[in-house]
């Protein structure tokens, strides 16, 4: 399968709009409104310079009403916004605070205070003031009660000294540490407040720590967020994370697509009684949304609005870049209501999703509507918007409105990146204008835009899906000369094209070399593998690449399997194809409509129509999806057995169902009937084509032409190939071969070979196809009709095939040799030039011959006519 490259830009980047909160609208977005002041003087508006123009105008279909004429649409060049008023002296942080009260309390200690310890549970304060009282006035005693509710204390208070000679007093009763007192060794110390300040400076060498793990996890999000283990270590050297950092972390999975690692660390942070925030659950939603679960989505969102948490812009943006991702654009479009009718401001993120839904859907008309949308908000276009029409306008194949984007981002004042010479180059290559693609990537280099790995691997995919080996491999010289890594896809396109040159043991040698530079294979690494290995009939290396594709982690999908099938069902291998079928069902895995379409068309090549039908209808029964494929398949069972009564009946059933023919559809139905020589029904498809506005191509023109040759109208013939160059068709070496196959049915060498001088002169170059119809048209006209042109013709057709070094099977010499038999007797000339040709091993083949030949008489002789006839049909099979 080919594996396509897109470089449609992601939606909006979710996690610095989480970081940044509600004030990221007014980084992304030019605002219109006035600035927010205490003042009461009234600020008049900023000059806004106006434009008569409005960027992507020619994309819209309606004008912008009157009364917005003059505004100024997607620009840059808006005037800056008030200055912001000016903020308050930041508070001290609550950590600090507490410090600087814990100080002066330590400060403030009164003299003459001790501590007294190992007291008797029962005791009283007046028996404590009672002992103590004899080193001084005493202030009051403190013993500190239980939570018990009784009158019992905890063993332990304070006792303070009053009058002049207080601290001396308490430095006497310090000199009863000690002592008994009714039956308890007592402890007295000093209150001097060194206990307090040994908790400051615990508490302050605790705070200073979590801080600094705190600004080290931060520098490791920043610098480091690909090192996974990295992240993980620095969080978890934090002591008691705050709501702050469990944020952060669901965050960075989000971004990683760790759906379950975010839900995880979710779960810990709520477990720890950190109630969550619409941040914190927004966050959280975008880790399902990178990980396409929607409906763990959809639950996060129930469970916010129970909880009574709105929504915020940002979550709605989220959930709309989600349901994009999945191409659920109903869904999207009713979230992107309820955002507006909730009177949210919104910005050119939410937009941009929107707009990138509608675009990976191909509803460009809704897009461009959005686009207008916008503008009359006053809202400006970022140069995301601008490559997500691009990138809509490549998928349907719009190459017009596609270069009136890109024209429209360079007038409003922005520099085209790598992303949009990336677009226009992604353009290109799905149109098949691979040169012109070529063109955009020197116009970049000229820029001084260096390529990345996407652009790179876009223009290899555009040189293997044009079979130019040597150039896809010179990009990749070009990647390992500008120090960029091969990633996992290029390695698999470069794949591809060893695949394609039938190199499958360097195919291998590269997968082995992804292991080592730490690339995972995919699924994709593998199937050009097995497709090429089953195509070559070699089903047991086929199947030990999908026990390698197992051992290296890969998961064999149904599109694994369809790559096999495809393989066998291209080597006409149906019954091994069909094998195939019972694997895929014992690894639990159920084919699909492509895996029974694969297979109608590999029995349809053969003409089995009933084989063919017997799978349309597992189709029907196992409920899969009837498209326009598997009715071609079909189609061309019954055109290749020459049912063309039940190829009409599929097609009543095509409109029964609304399935427009294409010109896929119309070019089996027109080889039908050229195969059995009607060529007014061929007539009539090709009038009903033109009515439904269905455009030929070179197939549909050379299965008619087939038809008239066929059918003996060689007038109509030429006047196909003259309506073909009308429309800008040229014919190739097959409508050639047809015309001359045509020329020589009407008994008319002469102009079989000027139409094989126009078809070099076209540039074209003749195969063995084209000879053998050429020379073989020849040589029966020779036999009866002794003309120089023909001769001439005969020896110069001879001496280009020996000049091409091409030389023609054992049967068709021996073929040749009866019609020369007729024209030289003897041998001559024409036998000298047209023996070249012949394979090396003709002359043994002669000797062996000789007697039987001689002895042919002329009866036998005069059957050469249909002889020759009857091979060429055998041939042209």
């Amino acid at each position: 399968m080919d594996t396509i490259f897109s470089l449609s830009p992601s939606p909006p980047p979710f996690s610095a709009v989480i970081h940044t909160g509600n004030h990221h609208s007014a980084t992304v977005c030019s605002s219109l409104r006035k600035s927010s002041s205490n003042s009461p003087e009234k600020i008049p508006p900023p000059y806004t310079p106006k434009f008569s123009k409005k960027p992507l105008k020619h994309l819209l279909n309606s004008t912008p009403p009157p009364s917005l004429h003059n505004k100024l649409w997607l620009s840059k060049k808006l005037s800056p916004p008030s200055p912001p008023p000016p903020t308050p002296p930041p508070t001290p942080p609550p950590l600090l605070a507490r410090n600087e009260e814990m100080q002066k309390r330590v400060a403030n200690k009164e003299k003459g205070r001790i501590f007294v310890g190992n007291l008797p549970l029962w005791i009283k304060e007046e028996e404590v003031a009672e002992f103590f009282r004899q080193f001084g006035a005493i202030k009051n005693v403190i013993l500190i009660k239980g939570d018990s509710g009784n009158e019992k204390n905890m063993g332990f208070g304070f006792l303070k000294y009053e009058g002049p000679i207080a601290e001396k007093a308490a430095m006497k009763a310090v000199e009863f540490d000690g002592v008994e007192f009714h039956g308890r060794v007592l402890t007295v110390k000093l209150d001097d407040g060194r206990r307090l300040k040994e908790k400051i400076e615990e508490r302050n060498t605790w705070h200073e720590a979590r801080e600094g793990a705190r600004r080290y996890f931060k520098k490791v999000l920043e610098t480091q967020p690909e090192n996974w283990q990295a992240v993980v270590q620095a969080f978890e050297r934090i002591k008691k994370p705050s709501r702050k950092e469990f944020g952060l972390m669901v965050n960075y999975y989000a971004r990683r697509g760790d759906m379950h690692r975010a839900r995880e660390t979710f779960e810990t942070m709520c477990a720890r009684g950190i109630e969550p925030t619409s941040h914190v659950y927004t966050n959280l939603i975008h880790a399902y949304g990178v990980g396409r679960d929607m409906e763990e989505a959809l639950c996060c969102v129930r469970k916010m609005k129970d909880e009574g948490i709105d929504l915020s812009l940002v979550t709605y943006s989220i959930l709309i870049g989600g349901f994009a991702k999945v191409g659920n654009i109903e869904a999207a479009e009713r979230w992107f209501e309820e955002a507006k009718k909730r009177d949210l401001t919104l910005n050119a993120i939410i937009y941009g999703n929107i707009i990138y839904a509608n675009s990976q859907t191909f509803n460009m008309d809704r897009a461009e509507e959005l686009v207008r949308e916008m503008e009359e908000e006053g809202i400006d276009a970022p140069i995301d918007i601008y490559h997500t029409m691009m990138d809509g306008y490549t998928m349907i194949g719009n190459e017009e409105k596609c270069l009136i984007v890109f024209d429209r981002l360079k007038e409003c004042g922005f520099t085209p990146s790598v992303v949009s010479y990336g677009c226009l180059m992604n353009l290109y290559i799905k149109i098949g204008k691979v040169s012109k693609a070529f063109e955009v990537s020197e116009m970049m280099k000229l820029a001084g835009i260096k390529h990345n790995m996407k652009t790179y691997s876009i223009l290899m995919n555009g040189f293997i899906n044009l079979k130019d080996w040597a150039n896809a491999f010179a990009i990749f010289e070009d990647v390992i000369r500008d120090g960029l890594k091969p990633d996992v896809v290029l390695y698999n396109n470069i794949i591809r094209a060893f695949c394609g040159m039938g190199n499958l043991d360097r195919a291998l040698r590269i997968v082995e070399e992804m292991k080592k530079e730490r690339h995972m294979p995919n699924s994709r690494t593998f199937m050009p593998i097995i497709h090429t290995f089953a195509k070559a009939g070699e089903v047991r290396r086929a199947l030990d690449i999908f026990d390698m594709m197992r051992r290296s982690g890969c998961i064999p999908s149904v599109h694994t399997f369809n790559a096999l099938v495809l393989g066998l069902v291209e080597k006409r291998q149906m019954e091994k194809a069909v094998q195939i079928l019972d694997d895929m069902l014992l690894a639990g895995v159920g084919p699909n409509e492509y895996t029974y379409t694969t297979i109608m068309h590999g029995y349809a090549s053969l003409g089995d129509i009933g084989k063919a039908c017997e799978y349309f209808l597992k189709v029907k029964n196992e409920g899969l999806e009837l498209d326009i494929y598997t009715y071609e398949a079909l189609l061309k069972a019954c055109c290749k057995s020459g049912r063309m009564q039940s190829a009409l009946s599929v097609t009543k059933e095509m409109s029964a169902k609304s399935i427009p023919r294409n010109t896929f559809v119309y070019n089996i139905l027109i080889d039908g009937w050229a195969r059995r020589g009607d060529v007014w029904e061929a007539a009539d498809l090709m009038q009903q084509m033109r009515q439904e506005g269905v455009p030929p191509d070179i197939h549909t023109f050379t299965s008619f032409i087939n038809a008239c040759c066929k059918a003996g109208d060689m007038q109509r013939a030429m006047r196909a190939v003259e309506e073909m160059e009308t429309v800008g068709i040229k014919p190739n070496l097959k409508t050639y071969t047809t015309l001359m196959h045509g020329w020589a049915r009407a008994s008319l060498p002469e102009k079989g070979l000027k139409c094989f001088e126009q078809m070099k002169q076209s540039g074209l170059k003749p195969d063995k196809a084209v000879y053998h119809c050429l020379m073989t048209s020849l040589l029966s006209r020779a036999a009866v009709a002794d003309q120089d042109y023909i001769i001439t013709g005969i020896q110069h057709v001879c001496e280009e095939m020996v000049e091409s070094g091409l030389t023609v099977d054992m049967g068709t010499a021996v073929h040749w040799s009866k019609c020369l038999r007729k024209i030289e007797r003897t041998g001559g000339d024409i036998t000298k030039s047209l023996q070249k040709t012949f394979p090396p091993d003709w002359s043994s083949h002669r000797t062996l011959n000789a007697t039987s030949n001689d002895n042919e008489n002329e009866e036998g002789s005069d059957s050469g006519d249909d002889e020759c006839s009857s091979f060429y049909e055998i041939k042209k099979c």
